[in-house]
């Protein structure tokens, strides 16, 4: 009887052994869908945020360029002005 009784405990601590570790399998798989899921869901915000900052910069960059033309343009007839001053007193 006492075989019996041993033999008993020890399919039944095997066959607990076995559930557990398909369960942690099963926990393993879903936590890696789940965090491949997240990590895309993460990619296309940043790649979104990336577009958003790329364009306002353009944005921004093109402002600052028709600043700066303006004002060479303006320096320029500044300079020329002054260049044809000085040709006039040298007559």
């Amino acid at each position: 009887m006492k075989i019996c009784k041993a033999i008993l405990a020890a399919t039944l601590l095997g066959s607990v052994s076995m559930a557990l570790a398909q369960d942690v399998n099963s926990d393993v798989k879903k936590t890696a869908k789940d965090t491949g899921s997240d990590t895309k869901k993460a990619a296309d915000k940043t790649g979104h945020a990336t577009k958003v900052a790329a364009k306002d910069t353009a944005k921004g960059t093109e402002k600052v360029a028709k600043k700066t033309g303006s004002g060479v343009k303006k320096g320029t007839e500044a300079t020329g002005h002054e260049l044809k001053k000085a040709g006039d007193d040298m007559k």
